[in-house]
């Protein structure tokens, strides 16, 4: 299992070891399906099972670990089912935070602002260090919004997210994932066009929903 390291912090030692188990898990350095086992783990970070468990049970709770048969646990392997329905979530808080930003006073500034936040498509550019700007422009548009239910109701699907994306496996972007399939999303709302704008979200998601779940076909076919 590979190594994860943080600082000495105020954290509570299970507090930490969260923190730590959801990290390695939200970047990819634990793998869907990736077995974790409470004596490793407690080995590896210097605190009890108890501890351990605790921290498992918090992050089973909020669905990036998977129990099964005697007390084994694995980082959550999302199924096609989840995949869209995460997809069709997304879709429906960014249609309303496109809403939100149009209906602003301020929508012309916010437009430059996700302009500025759009992928840059720099060359060499890994699969993660990608999917983390695609995020951020995303939860941009989500807090431009200046709706927090809505940010907060983001927040919490994103180690979803997380894990449907680096489920794949892949180590290189995507297509999808650059600066031409998210500049038209900007350009409609910088126009003010709400109807465009909207549908260009969830079409986007559409095409994302399709790309990941296919990829989930081929690893299960």
């Amino acid at each position: 299992m590979p190594s994860t390291s943080r600082r000495v912090n105020r954290l509570t030692l299970r507090e930490q070891v969260l923190e730590n188990l959801r990290d390695a898990i939200i970047t990819g350095e634990f793998r869907a399906g990736a077995a974790l086992t409470e004596m490793d783990l407690a080995e590896r970070f210097d605190v009890s099972r108890g501890t351990v468990r605790e921290a498992l049970r918090t992050l089973q709770n909020a669905g990036l670990v998977t129990g099964g048969p005697r007390g084994a646990q694995h980082v959550h392997t999302p199924d096609e089912r989840e995949i869209w329905e995460v997809y069709r979530v997304r879709a429906a808080l960014e249609a309303l935070a496109v809403r939100e930003v149009i209906a602003s006073p301020q929508h012309a500034d916010y437009a430059e602002q996700l302009r500025q936040a759009l992928p840059t498509d720099q060359p060499g550019q890994t699969f993660v260090e990608a999917l983390n700007v695609d995020l951020a422009f995303h939860e941009q548009l989500c807090l431009l919004s200046g709706n927090q239910t809505l940010l907060a109701s983001w927040k919490r699907l994103e180690d979803q997210m997380r894990i449907v994306l680096l489920s794949s496996g892949r180590a290189e972007p995507l297509e999808l994932m650059g600066r031409a399939h998210h500049l038209p999303i900007v350009d409609a709302i910088e126009a003010g066009d709400l109807d465009e704008a909207t549908e260009l979200v969830y079409r986007h998601m559409d095409v994302a929903a399709d790309q990941w779940s296919s990829d989930w076909r081929q690893r299960t076919s």
